[in-house]
């Protein structure tokens, strides 16, 4: 596939009609496989604007996206993203957090609107509103890499962004000026991560308004070479700004790693192992990735450097289980690594390290030790609970599963000739202390995304003490 040829913009603030005239012409000539607009597509209250481009009286050229800039976006194009229609042809929305890979095979993510620091936790609901939430930035961390990393607010000016450009090492980051001017800034290399010698190298540009009165660049072109190696560096670059800043890592102990087991997906395997094995599915498939753009999102509850809280789907204790406890949710809480890994201690994925294994566990132990301190407060010591996970060379994506309840701890035969273990005992153990027999699989207690939006915010409130990823409280 040859490299895909990209065109830039900076804010149009509505001038759609000069921008993608001139994109019209520069696309007959060059050939651009799509272009990205960063900032505000529309101007505030541009309703002018969004009205002829949906009657069609303005054309774009060629593939375009775009995401939120520092205005709301038009009542009208607002209704057209929520029922899912298209905008009009080659205009494509990213959303305000996402990721996505163009036909091209280009990753952009894609995190736009200002920080709003007066949200603490969870995900901004609206994906048309020109604001994010530091939940969104860290949400996107889980996206591992990225080709064209888009934001709305600069590196200097907010450190989420900062630290989600550290976390990509995009090969370019583009935002958009606040003011009338273009700066692009000497490529810098990122630090190779154990294992290569790979130092990936970011190309950071703001880009000025399209239309300027200071006729700052607003329009950059360029070539994206996807199968290059960044081993070779281009003149000029300079150290990552963000080396120094990059906090020291423990080395990896020799104490072993606890486990219990179960599974995400409640199937079971029949006949001899090994046979008719197909592949586990990449981050962008796994039910545990933050990169899966099908990902249940807004059951994200909290998360870390390393790891994240979420709600369980199909959760087996329901909302008024423990309410005499004053826990008014079901407490089914999945502890899941930002790695895709098979078990915590697994070095063989790309990119992770043994020392990034045990600040994993380091991280979600203290996940663990949070959430059972939160359940013995609120229950009045009443409550303890359980916590299982599964730890297998074949599994998808590690994970721990929390639930409030009484305590087991059962040694299980190792080996290759020790016998096929049930990876649905330890929920079906406590279904029964519970009593709830009836709740064994989880595809028969499915809930609507209403009532897990509402279990996750129940969650988030309770666990607010103890969550340590928050900022600390003012007075």
């Amino acid at each position: 596939m040859a490299a895909p040829k990209v065109l830039v913009f900076g804010a149009l603030n509505g001038a759609l009609k000069p921008a993608f005239n001139k994109a019209a012409t520069l696309h007959s000539k060059n050939k651009f496989d799509f272009a990205i607009i960063s900032g505000n597509l529309f101007a505030e209250s541009d309703d002018e604007a969004a009205a002829s481009l949906l009657n069609g009286e303005i054309a774009v050229p060629l593939p375009t996206y775009f995401t939120v800039g520092t205005s709301a976006l038009p009542a009208a194009i607002v209704a057209k993203i929520e029922a899912n229609e298209e905008i009009c042809e080659n205009l494509h929305f990213l959303g305000k957090r996402s990721v996505t890979k163009t036909t091209d095979g280009v990753r952009i993510v894609a995190l736009g609107g200002n920080l709003d620091p007066e949200i603490l936790g969870g995900t901004s609901k609206e994906q048309h509103l020109p604001f994010h939430t530091r939940h969104d930035a860290k949400t996107l961390k889980g996206a591992g890499q990225a080709d064209i990393l888009l934001t709305t607010a600069l590196i200097a000016g907010t450190q989420e962004v900062a630290d989600l450009c550290d976390a990509l090492r995009p090969r370019y980051h583009f935002t958009a000026s606040p003011a009338e001017f273009f700066y692009e800034r000497e490529p810098f290399f990122h630090m190779p991560k154990e294992g290569s010698e790979e130092r990936p190298v970011t190309r950071f540009i703001s880009m000025a308004p399209y239309g300027n009165a200071a006729k700052a660049k607003a329009m950059y072109a360029f070539t994206l070479s996807l199968g290059s190696t960044s081993l070779d560096q281009p003149a000029g670059t300079t150290a990552s700004p963000f080396a120094a800043r990059a906090p020291k890592r423990k080395p990896l102990d020799d104490a072993p790693y606890s486990r219990f087991a179960d599974s995400h997906d409640g199937k079971r395997h029949r006949g001899k192992r090994g046979r008719n094995r197909s592949p586990p599915p990449g981050p962008e498939r796994c039910f545990f990735c933050l990169s899966n753009p099908n990902l249940s999102l807004h059951m994200v509850a909290t998360i870390g450097e390393d790891s994240y809280l979420a709600t369980a789907k199909g959760p087996l204790a329901e909302p008024t289980t423990f309410t005499e406890h004053g826990i008014n949710f079901p407490g089914h809480i999945i502890i899941t690594p930002m790695a895709h890994t098979p078990t915590i201690a697994s070095t063989t994925a790309e990119s992770y390290s043994a020392a990034d294994a045990q600040r994993t566990l380091d991280e979600m132990t203290r996940f663990r030790e949070s959430l059972q301190a939160m359940v013995a407060a609120k229950s009045g010591h009443k409550l303890g609970a359980i916590t299982w996970e599964i730890s297998r060379g074949r599994n998808i994506h590690s994970h721990w599963q929390f639930h409030p309840g009484t305590c087991l701890v059962m040694p299980l035969p190792d080996g290759p000739d020790a016998p096929r273990f049930d990876l649905q005992y330890p929920r079906r153990v406590v279904a029964k202390l519970l009593g709830l027999e009836d709740r064994f699989v989880w595809q028969d207690c499915a809930q609507t995304e209403d009532e897990e939006m509402a279990d996750v915010d129940a969650f988030r409130e309770a666990f607010r003490e103890w969550d340590f990823t928050l900022p600390p409280a003012t007075a």
